[in-house]
């Protein structure tokens, strides 16, 4: 009986830890729709969210950045008004449901092409596996930050192959296939979640070789262990 009674337990036990990693899994992307969205939260169906908004003109283009702060919330409460809402400036259900459907926005996984996810998800793998999601994310936005920048290359391939920018590139590690979460979080970048907040510049202090002149830049946030700046 007390054996019966420890392979129970053991299987209750496995059961719910494979039950955890797969929702830990499955939410690393969100899209739009699966959550309520509120001022503080911040993901890659906020940055969707704020895309459908700014093609309506309730949002600035160049503010898309997954976050949800003031503006969106203002932003919100605007299209909310205008379709004879309630106004809360918190995107639910009904907010979802009034939103237009044909906006041409992705909204799912598959809408990108797949050598431009592959690039930036080994990116991200190789700078940035032990990361967070959120700290992932924020890697890749840097590279598109880049891509958007007069002062660097005008693509995700020429942004990433420029000469002495990443150390992936030195010691091999470009060449590593990416995990789930390093496709997800370049897929979540390629949406406009931008955790790094505009940064076009990261490094890790802990291991950084040569980060005299980058530790000089304002620093815009932390994630994890790398320091974002501009």
């Amino acid at each position: 009986m007390g054996k019966l009674r420890v392979i129970f337990f053991t299987l209750l036990i496995a059961i719910i830890l494979l039950s955890y990693n797969l929702s830990a899994q499955s939410s690393y992307f969100v899209e739009l729709g699966e959550r309520v969205l509120r001022a503080g939260m911040e993901g890659t169906d906020v940055a969707i969210l704020q895309e459908i908004l700014a093609q309506k003109g309730f949002y600035n283009k160049e503010k898309i950045d997954g976050i949800f702060g003031k503006i969106t919330e203002e932003a919100v409460r605007k299209f909310q008004r205008e379709n004879e809402l309630t106004v809360d400036g918190i995107a639910g259900p009904q907010t979802f449901s009034a939103l237009p459907k044909d906006t041409g926005v992705p909204a799912s996984r598959s809408d990108f092409n797949r050598e431009e996810i592959l690039l930036l998800a080994r990116v991200i793998h190789g700078e940035a596996r032990g990361e967070s999601f959120r700290g992932q994310v924020a890697v890749g936005a840097v590279v598109l930050n880049r891509v958007a920048d007069s002062r660097f290359p005008n693509s995700v391939r020429d942004v990433v192959m420029q000469d002495g920018q990443f150390c992936i590139l030195f010691d091999g590690q470009i060449n590593l296939y990416p995990g789930e979460k390093s496709l997800e979080a370049a897929r979540a970048a390629l949406l406009g979640y931008d955790p790094s907040r505009g940064s076009v510049f990261f490094f890790n202090p802990a291991i950084a070789s040569n980060s005299s002149w980058i530790s000089q830049r304002p620093v815009v946030v932390r994630i994890g262990n790398h320091v974002f700046s501009r």
